[in-house]
């Protein structure tokens, strides 16, 4: 592989990851009724958490294709929050807006775990 930066705390994807999380733990969480403390919240945490374990845990790896696995699986949590997020949305627990700023959230997130993903598995297939 070839020089890295120097933490999975400098990609850009992991800092949108950190950002989504604590946007979900500091302007959605406190919206959901108490009765969805451990049903709906709890999943909304768990979902946000695992993007930015999911990047980290890829990044120590050191191998591109379990890099780009785990990028895939914090995509996959990305989408999850989404679902939380509309679900929330839907029952009246969020207003318009915190769901607009989540999606646009998780869009550029999105996009920046896509492009690094592309990126390392451009390496990949050059055997760098």
């Amino acid at each position: 592989m070839a020089e890295r930066k120097s933490s999975f705390e400098s990609l850009e994807c992991w800092k949108a990851g950190r950002e989504l999380k604590l946007f979900i733990r500091r302007e959605i969480r406190p919206s959901l009724p108490n009765d969805e403390r451990y049903d709906l919240a709890d999943q909304m945490r768990r979902a946000a958490r695992s993007i930015t374990a999911n990047i980290a845990e890829g990044y120590g790896r050191y191998h591109y294709l379990d890099e780009a696995k785990f990028l895939s699986n914090a995509r996959g949590s990305a989408h999850e929050v989404l679902d939380h997020l509309i679900e929330a949305f839907d029952e009246g627990y969020i207003g318009e807006t915190q769901l607009i700023d989540g999606r646009a959230q998780i869009d550029e997130l999105l996009r920046l775990t896509n492009g690094y993903r592309a990126y390392v598995l451009k390496r990949a297939s050059e055997g760098k």
